[in-house]
C-alpha cells in the first residue's frame, strides 16, 4: 500500500482512543476493516452497528423465544424448521452470516452445545458467551464426557436419556430449546420466559422450576 494509507503508524481508528497501543492482531483487524470500507464491501458504520446490536443482546432474548415456542406450537415448528424466519417475527434478526439451528430437548433426548475449535456462539440472540464456554477445559471435555461436564454444572441426566453433543462452527451456531418444566401449563408467556436460564439455552442446565429463581 502507498505511504498515504499506513495502517501501522499513528493512524487513529474511530472509537479507539489515541493513547491506546493496539496489538498486532488488532491492527490487522482494523486494517482489514478499513480496506473493506475503502473497496465498498461494507459501509463505514456497519461493523459498529453490528457490534451495538450484539452488545444489546442477552439470554433474556433467547428466553423470550423459548417461551413463545412453549406456548405457540405453530411458532415452535417454524423455529425448528427455519429459525431465521421465526426469529424475525419476534424482532430478533440474525446479524451474522452464520446459520442458526435450534435443537429441541425432550424426555428422551438432551442436547449439549459446544464449539470445539474456538467459541462460536449465537451472539446476535444470546449476547456474548460466558467465560466457561470459551475455556479449553469445556471445549475439550464436553465431547468426550458430556454427562460429567453437565454434572459439574449441577445437571444430572438420566442414563435412559440420549445425550447429543452439537458442535457449533463459524457457519452454523446452535441454541437449545429446553424441555418445558412441569406444572407450568397455566403460566403466562412472560412468566415462562423468566424460568429460562442461559445455561439451559446451551444444555448445561435446565429451566428453573416455578417459584425457584437464582
Amino acid at each position: 500500500m502507498g505511504a498515504d494509507h499506513d495502517h501501522h503508524g499513528d493512524h487513529h481508528h474511530p472509537g479507539v482512543a489515541g493513547d491506546i497501543t493496539l496489538s498486532e492482531p488488532a491492527r490487522r483487524l482494523h486494517a482489514i476493516e478499513e480496506l473493506l470500507v475503502e473497496k465498498g464491501v461494507i459501509g463505514p458504520d456497519d461493523v459498529r452497528r453490528v457490534m451495538d446490536v450484539i452488545a444489546a443482546r442477552s439470554p433474556v432474548d433467547g428466553a423470550k423465544v423459548v417461551a413463545r415456542a412453549w406456548t405457540d406450537p405453530a411458532f415452535k415448528l417454524r423455529l425448528l424448521e427455519d429459525p431465521r424466519v421465526a426469529l424475525a417475527e419476534l424482532g430478533f434478526p440474525l446479524v451474522s452470516g452464520a446459520m442458526l439451528a435450534v435443537v429441541e430437548n425432550t424426555e428422551a433426548v438432551h442436547h449439549l452445545v459446544v464449539c470445539t475449535l474456538c467459541s462460536c456462539y449465537p451472539t446476535s440472540l444470546l449476547g456474548t458467551p460466558p467465560d466457561w464456554y470459551k475455556s479449553f477445559a469445556y471445549r475439550s471435555r464436553a465431547v468426550v464426557d458430556p454427562r460429567g461436564v453437565m454434572r459439574e454444572f449441577g445437571l444430572e441426566v438420566g442414563e435412559e436419556v440420549e445425550v447429543r453433543v452439537v458442535d457449533s462452527a463459524a457457519d452454523l451456531r446452535y441454541m437449545v430449546l429446553p424441555l418445558r418444566p412441569e406444572g407450568t401449563g397455566k403460566m403466562a408467556e412472560e412468566d415462562l420466559a423468566a424460568l429460562v436460564t442461559r445455561d439451559s439455552l446451551v444444555g448445561v442446565g435446565m429451566p428453573n422450576q416455578p417459584g425457584v429463581y437464582p
